[in-house]
């Protein structure tokens, strides 16, 4: 079995990214880097993507919504996700490299802003549909940082002392 690739809109309607993950190019590029199989969370689009273009450059499967997708994260070997903070977080914590895309029909795109700062941070790489088979032709993994999630405790030590609470 070879690599695998993990596409997801969370609970959105993103078209764009499933339309762009599903053009002969971006598969190409997928391809050109080891991978052999996709499948696309595609949410409440309405777009359906092509299991099979007759040139099996990737194979491709796809559903609307699971459950829980920790089993397809933590199967793939690389995630394209929409910029939900859930999504991104979850992806990161599992050690898994990330090119996250920014939905442009946004207002008060603050998902493009989480997702800028996490890659100037070297966390993961973020795209637009219409840049997503670029980044993915020229990525390097190994130039990704690990993620640490930080400790939260003091934070909440502090919180609850301001707010009366004692332990």
């Amino acid at each position: 079995m070879g690599r695998k690739v993990f596409v997801t809109v969370g609970t959105t309607r993103f078209d764009a990214l499933i339309k762009a993950v599903d053009t002969r190019a971006c598969k190409a590029a997928i391809a050109s880097h080891g991978y052999s199989s996709m499948v696309l969370q595609i949410g409440h689009g309405s777009y359906l993507p092509t299991k099979d273009d007759g040139d099996s450059l990737v194979e491709v499967n796809f559903f609307t919504f699971a459950a829980d997708l920790k089993e397809h994260l933590k199967s793939a070997d690389l995630v394209i996700s929409h910029a939900g903070s859930g999504s991104i977080f979850e992806t990161l914590r599992m050690g898994k490299p990330l090119i996250v895309v920014v939905n442009e029909a946004l207002m008060d795109n603050h998902q493009a802003e989480l997702a800028e700062e996490l890659a100037a941070q070297g966390y993961l790489m973020y795209a637009f549909p219409s840049t997503l088979e670029d980044v993915i032709t020229k990525m390097n993994l190994n130039l990704l940082v690990p993620y640490e999630p930080s400790d939260a405790s003091a934070v909440v030590t502090s919180l609850s002392s301001f707010l009366g609470f004692h332990n």
